[in-house]
């Protein structure tokens, strides 16, 4: 038996809510008007049925009884998203570093993928990436 999510929605702690709200919409995401809008948390609409909740670290740690990573110091997943062309995922990345993001490793270009990726205002790992389809079928 398959189970198919109708929505996902992934929970990031952040350590100022608004810093990463601009960071994100800034990016183009949209927010998520279903969901309340404050200081301690935000929605952040990333795809069709897709959403980050951006929560303030202090309130993450109460909702999941843990420590959140250590970002400089440790990597908790990488989260990768694809996008319609190259030119999109430069401008991604490259819109990333001018908002006060970084930069992660140099593009890579394995001619029907092209990836390259940024860390977010709060250590998370962005994996940026276009793929052909039809020239990854040969």
């Amino acid at each position: 038996m398959a189970f198919m999510s109708s929505f996902t929605s992934f929970n990031l702690p952040v350590k100022n809510v608004l810093q990463s709200k601009v960071f994100f919409t800034g990016l183009g995401f949209e927010l998520n008007p279903q969901f309340p809008d404050n200081e301690n948390a935000v929605a952040i609409v990333i795809g069709d049925n897709l959403q980050i909740m951006l929560i303030n670290q202090a309130i993450f740690n109460t909702i999941t009884e843990k420590e959140s990573v250590d970002t400089s110091k440790y990597a908790q997943m990488t989260i990768a998203l694809a996008f319609e062309s190259r030119a999109r995922v430069d401008e991604i990345v490259n819109t990333a570093v001018s908002l006060g993001g970084k930069l992660h490793a140099e593009p890579e270009d394995h001619g029907s993928m092209y990836h390259w990726g940024f860390v977010d205002l709060d250590g998370h790992l962005w994996a940026i990436n276009y793929m052909n389809l039809d020239e990854a079928q040969g």
